[in-house]
């Protein structure tokens, strides 16, 4: 019986087409299966329409600017007003710049770059590693993980109206969390960030796929994106916001594009007139295929109505976490607790079972794929496993072995292109592989947790 009822909801949209939605996979029990996509977290499936405009594009690839022939300006064109795009998908400011990245991870370290002398930066202990680790070369206040909206507001006033000596700050914020999905207080935190002088970097890394971000409506400074978990391929991403940080510093990367003027002096060494465009941090060639992919995703989102699709998320988040309490010795992981609004995100541990041996069993015997670990963002994991700051744990499988407990959880991801039955099938082997046990017997190979392919394999 489906862990669905009939949606009469017509504003309930069915699922995006993906690539991969036929693909099939071994199981080692035998057989073949139609994969379960479940690890939108890591990276989203790319659209189908995404691949069809960019599949159409390729015959007509040119390297963009200055180039003289047709293929070049018609690269051009299409560059530029993907940036153009994007500013509309994000509800950029007028004054706002689109910057070309490589990931999320890429524009935060772009950010951090150019940050003004002596800025302060404020970033919760709860980030991604993408948004926590970048500001090395800034003095960097971190803050503990809140258990509640409210707090992690009071948590950042605090900190801020504390601040000795007060210049320029930053404060770093994730949309929605890549571990619980829990939606954060961004535009609560934006206000208190501005009230104290302080700017605020959105890291939408998890939010931009789910829900509609608009910059202007969140009075954020500037928001952050990997075009890999917004259904586009992977390669590029975005970092948009206020010119003036960016203007002024220097360039990301020295080099072709980012130059308006280069003269020799009569020293023997060079003059260089910087752009104070966008182009200023996009030095070399561009990844011209990855940013219009970006550009089609934001237009594939916006024409299916984010409306929809929240709706049709938020029943599936209902299903996913219906069926986990279910299983009493399933314990999913929640900062703000259950009634906090999340996106398609949920992580857990399971009574009496590795983690990574969890995971695999899943993948191996019922071709669905999540993920296991600690998903880059360790602090956060070990405040909810309840650990030790210093306990063992890394992102992927640690040494341990099957059976034997693990610092590390299961996260099970999903999206615009997740079927019901995709659901359906990963609650009905959650509680499979936690009444009945494993079907195969795993070992623990160069940090994973594998099937064993040895003679006596089968429990």
């Amino acid at each position: 019986m489906s862990v669905f009822t009939a949606a009469t909801d017509r504003s309930i949209c069915a699922p995006l087409p993906v690539l991969g939605k036929d693909v099939t996979v071994p199981l080692v029990t035998g057989g073949e299966v139609t994969y379960a996509a479940l690890d939108y977290a890591a990276s989203a499936p790319a659209l189908q329409r995404v691949w069809d405009d960019v599949a159409a594009y390729a015959p007509y690839y040119g390297s963009v600017h200055r180039g003289a022939g047709y293929l070049s300006q018609l690269s051009t064109d299409l560059f530029e007003s993907s940036r153009v795009t994007v500013a509309e998908f994000l509800g950029c400011r007028a004054d706002d710049q689109v910057i070309f990245t490589r990931s999320t991870t890429d524009s935060l370290n772009l950010l951090a770059a150019a940050l003004p002398a002596d800025c302060q930066v404020f970033v919760f202990e709860t980030e991604h590693h993408a948004s926590l680790l970048p500001w090395r070369d800034a003095r960097v206040t971190y803050l503990n993980a809140p258990r509640t909206p409210d707090e992690a507001v009071e948590t950042l006033e605090r900190a801020l109206a504390g601040r000795d000596p007060y210049g320029p700050a930053l404060v770093c914020v994730t949309g929605a969390s890549n571990v619980t999905g829990e939606l954060w207080p961004v535009k609560e935190l934006a206000a208190a960030a501005h009230a104290h002088g302080a700017r605020i970097v959105l890291d939408a890394a998890q939010l931009a796929p789910h829900h509609p971000v608009d910059i202007a409506e969140l009075d954020v400074d500037w928001v952050a994106f990997s075009g890999h978990k917004l259904y586009a391929p992977f390669g590029s991403g975005v970092l948009a916001g206020r010119s003036d940080w960016l203007r002024d510093a220097e360039p990301y990367l020295a080099g072709g594009g980012a130059s308006r003027t280069v003269a020799r002096r009569t020293d023997g060494g060079v003059d260089v007139a910087w752009h104070t465009t966008a182009a200023r941090h996009e030095a070399g060639s561009p990844n011209v295929i990855g940013v219009y992919s970006i550009a089609s995703a934001c237009k594939a989102l916006t024409e299916a109505g984010f409306d929809s699709l929240v709706a049709r998320e938020q029943q599936l988040v209902s299903a996913v976490r219906a069926g986990l309490a279910e299983v009493p010795e399933v314990k999913v992981l929640s900062l703000f607790g259950d009634d906090a609004p999340r996106v398609g995100v949920i992580s857990f541990v399971v009574e009496g079972w590795n983690s990574s041996h969890f995971a695999a069993a899943l993948s191996a015997e019922y071709g669905i794929g999540v993920r296991d670990g600690l998903f880059c963002a360790h602090p956060l994991v070990r405040t909810l496993l309840g650990s030790d700051p210093q306990d063992i744990g890394e992102c992927g499988a640690p040494e341990a072995e099957p059976g034997q407990k693990s610092l590390n959880a299961i996260r099970v991801s999903f999206g615009a292109g997740t079927p019901d039955e995709h659901i359906e099938r990963f609650l009905k082997a959650v509680k499979e592989l936690v009444s009945e046990g494993a079907q195969w017997k795993y070992r623990t190979e160069d940090g994973r947790c594998v099937p064993d392919r040895g003679t006596a394999t089968q429990v």
